[in-house]
C-alpha cells in the first residue's frame, strides 16, 4: 500500500509539480483558509464604501464582484508560488487568452466600457426624454450593453452603449423646465399693441406656463409681408408639448377676437396700361 507521501508525489507529478509533499498540502489549505477569510473581510469593507459612494450606486454591483474575483486570482497566484509553480507562466498564459477574447469580443467590451462611462456619468435616466445620435425618445431601459429608446410613435430602438457614449446627447427632462420660442406673424396694418394684448390674453388663458421667468413678447424681424413676433415662455418638461399644442390652437382664435390678420407670404402685381 502507498504511503501519504508516494501519493502526494504521484499527484505531483500529474500536475506538473515535483516534490509534493504533506507539508505543502497543510501550507496550501491554511492559505486558503487565511485568504479566505482575508477576503471576506475585505469585501466587507468595500461593500460598506460602495453603499456610501452615490456616484457609483449604478454599477457597485459590478465593481463589487470585479474586486472580489481579483482578490481570489491573487490567492490563487500565492498558491501557485507556494506549489513551485511560477506565476509569471500563468500570468503570460492568461495574457494571451484575454488578448484572443477581447479581439473576438471587441465590439460586446466596447459596449460594457460605454454603459459603464454612461451609468458612472449619468447623462439621463429611464424616462427621460433624450436626442442622440439622430435619434429622439423617452429611455426605457439603460443596460451595460444597449440602450433602450421608445420613440413617440411608439417604437423600440436599441442603441448601442458604444455608439451613445461617443456622442452629443440632448436631455430635455434633467433640469426639469423649458423654454419655448413662438414666432408668430401679423399684418404690417394691426398696431403692436394690439398684436402683444392678444398673444398675452392667450397666453394667460394657457395652463402649464411658469410664472417664474414671466412670458414675455417682442418685435423680432420685419418681414416682407408681415412683423414677426418672438414670444418667449417657460414650461415644466413633461407640459411642454401640451403647452406648444393649447397656444398654436388658441392664438389665432385670440387674433381673430382682436381684429389682427396672420398674414403669410404672397405677391402683389400690379398691371401698368401704357
Amino acid at each position: 500500500m502507498e504511503t501519504v507521501e508516494e501519493v502526494l508525489q504521484t499527484v505531483g507529478n500529474t500536475v506538473g509539480i515535483r516534490d509534493l509533499t504533506l507539508g505543502d498540502v497543510l501550507r496550501v489549505l491554511i492559505m486558503v483558509l487565511v485568504g479566505w477569510l482575508v477576503i471576506r473581510l475585505l469585501m466587507r469593507m468595500v461593500g460598506r464604501l460602495l453603499d456610501k459612494s452615490k456616484a457609483v450606486a449604478a454599477i457597485k454591483t459590478y465593481i463589487y464582484t470585479a474586486v472580489n474575483i481579483f482578490l481570489w486570482f491573487l490567492l490563487a497566484l500565492m498558491l501557485a508560488e507556494t506549489l513551485g509553480i511560477k506565476a509569471t507562466s500563468i500570468i503570460a498564459m492568461l495574457s494571451v487568452v484575454g488578448l484572443a477574447v477581447s479581439l473576438a469580443l471587441q465590439n460586446t467590451l466596447a459596449n460594457l466600457a460605454g454603459g459603464l462611462v454612461l451609468l458612472v456619468t449619468k447623462p439621463f435616466l429611464v424616462g427621460d426624454y433624450v436626442e442622440a445620435d439622430g435619434i429622439s425618445g423617452t429611455i426605457s431601459n439603460l443596460s451595460l450593453s444597449y440602450t433602450t429608446f421608445v420613440t413617440p410613435d411608439n417604437k423600440e430602438i436599441f442603441v448601442p452603449n458604444s455608439q451613445l457614449s461617443s456622442t452629443k446627447i440632448v436631455n430635455y427632462n434633467h433640469l426639469g423646465r423649458r423654454r419655448m420660442d413662438l414666432k408668430l406673424t401679423a399684418s404690417y396694418d394691426a398696431p403692436t399693441a394690439q398684436v402683444r394684448a392678444a398673444i398675452q390674453e392667450t397666453l394667460a388663458a394657457v395652463p402649464g406656463i411658469l410664472e417664474d421667468p414671466a412670458p414675455v413678447v417682442y418685435v423680432s424681424e420685419y418681414q416682407s409681408s408681415s412683423i414677426e413676433y418672438l414670444t418667449r415662455l417657460w414650461t415644466a418638461s413633461d407640459d411642454y408639448w401640451t403647452v406648444y399644442y393649447a397656444l398654436m390652437e388658441d392664438v389665432r382664435e385670440s387674433f381673430a377676437r382682436h381684429g389682427v390678420e396672420m398674414t403669410y407670404d404672397h405677391l402683389n402685381v400690379h398691371i401698368v396700361e401704357k
